[in-house]
Order: structure tokens, then sequence, then C-alpha cells
């Protein structure tokens, strides 16, 4: 697991980020965490991350979880977090995926 965590501000003021144990994030304000994805094996043991629940690809197959995994974070880390038109787009949708800070909780929190 990484000892870093990427944390995006957006121009209104939300964090997003790739849940991660490496901050506590209840610090920082009011949590919305929404799952974005679903990583499983198939009947073969091949493994895929599906990025369906935020509609996203099916990425894979791979040989192990780890894999999978990596694959996954990388997605969300290169798509979701920094492509912020489409963070706003799935926003609107009520899909605030990865984690969401509620704005007013983090000022008074820092």
């Amino acid at each position: 697991m990484s000892s870093e965590m990427e944390l995006v501000v957006d121009a209104g003021g939300d964090v997003r980020c790739v849940y991660g144990e490496e901050l506590d994030l209840r610090e920082i304000g009011k949590l919305q965490i929404t799952r974005a994805s679903h990583v499983e094996p198939d009947r073969d043991g091949y493994w895929w991350a599906d990025m369906g629940p935020i509609d996203g690809p099916v990425l894979g197959p791979f040989k192990n979880r780890t894999e999978a995994l990596g694959a996954e974070r990388g997605w969300l880390s290169e798509t979701m977090i920094k492509a912020t038109d489409r963070n706003q787009r799935l926003a609107t949708k009520g899909l605030s995926i990865i984690t969401r800070l509620d704005r007013e909780s983090a000022a008074s929190g820092c």
C-alpha cells in the first residue's frame, strides 16, 4: 500500500480522492463515500476491475488481484480524480465517486 494519498480540490472547494487509510479523512470534514468499482475473479481465476458503478470500463484480465487493484487505482486516479469535467458530470448524476468532503465541515476543521 502506498504511503501517499492524492487529494484534489475542485473550484467549488470539494475534495476528491481514491479512498485510502493513509489519512484519517474524518478529521478534514464530513465524508461521502461511494463505491466506484468491483474487483472480482472469474471462473478461470483471472481478475477483473469493473468500473461500471461510475460508467467506466471493465479492466482486465489480470493474473492476480494485486494487479487488478493496481489497475483500478491507476484508472481512478488518472480518469476520475484529475478529469474535473468528468467529475462534475458524474456529480450531477449523483455519483460523487471516490470521497467527497463537505466544504463547511472542512473549513471548520482546518
